[in-house]
């Protein structure tokens, strides 16, 4: 299995002597086991001084946590998108890919934890700067799937959480995971989920695979209501529009039922119904 690492480079409501907000690298382990413990994950964390932040810095504690891990990362992830030119040049000169992406669930986890019981109790914490710490961007305008690529059908269902943890048994060609027990979820929680049925299943789940999917949600913003995929740090892809009073009726069970179990959802692709196993399969997190 590869190793995929999360890295969050920004600044933290932590002031210096000199009232200049202090840099912080955050790398961790993706957990893409579903029976994985959190536990046994990497983790490493370094502050970096406000006149010092540049790739040269970066690329220097990601070498310091790579001879710190049992092993190094095939991939680096990030979230933030105004870092991109910096992550990336760091990246580079260690020839590891970056990709920017919003299937950080494990970072997003450790950043919530250090901004709600860690910085807080730091020397020069700054409650008005913490705001900051996290971003939220406008959404993008969805493209359609590529037309070979287009599902024939589809069908919102649900599994129960404790069912995810025979996920290594089932017959997946594409897809990844993670344990659904760092999500704070009851193994008794209904995971909604949506299928998409196509008889280019495989190559429509292959496509998927190379877009950092990161979740599926409803979008009611105008007159058409249509479900879409949110990959990569900023990309949107209609699935489908929802026309039909029913349909969009399933729809919404799908985002209530996704509300219930904090977010957490699964997206599948299969030829037909009737088929076991899946060309896709991704466990996912709406941040």
């Amino acid at each position: 299995m590869e190793t995929i690492w999360e890295l969050d480079f920004y600044s933290r409501p932590i002031l210096d002597e000199n009232q200049k907000k202090l840099w912080e690298v955050l790398i961790c382990e993706s957990p893409l086991d579903i029976n994985l413990s959190p536990e046994t994950l990497f983790q490493y964390a370094s502050w970096c001084p406000n006149q010092q932040v540049n790739s040269i810095w970066l690329g220097q504690a990601l070498a310091d946590a790579i001879a710190k891990a049992q092993q190094p990362p095939t991939k680096i992830r990030f979230f933030r998108r105004q870092m991109n030119n910096m992550i990336t040049k760091a990246c580079n000169e260690l020839n590891i890919p970056a990709q920017p992406s919003r299937r950080t669930y494990a970072l997003e986890r450790w950043l919530k934890q250090r901004i709600q019981d860690f910085y807080p109790n730091q020397p020069g914490y700054d409650p008005a700067a913490a705001a900051s710490s996290f971003v939220r961007y406008q959404s993008p305008i969805p493209k359609p799937l590529p037309d070979a690529l287009q599902g024939q059908k589809w069908a919102v269902v649900s599994l129960q959480a404790a069912a995810f943890e025979e996920m290594n048994e089932w017959e997946i060609d594409f897809g990844e995971a993670f344990p659904v027990s760092i999500m704070d979820i009851a193994p008794e929680t209904p995971i909604p989920g949506l299928i998409i049925f196509s008889q280019r299943a495989k190559p429509l789940a292959a496509w998927m695979s190379g877009l950092e999917l990161s979740f599926v949600r409803l979008d009611t913003s105008d007159d058409t209501p249509k479900f879409l995929l949110e990959t990569g740090a900023n990309d949107s892809w209609i699935i489908a529009n929802l026309t039909k009073p029913q349909i969009l009726a399933e729809a919404k069970s799908f985002e209530e039922a996704k509300q219930k179990a904090n977010l957490v959802h699964f997206l599948a692709v299969q030829s037909s119904p009737t088929s076991e196993r899946f060309a896709g399969f991704w466990l996912c997190r709406e941040l």
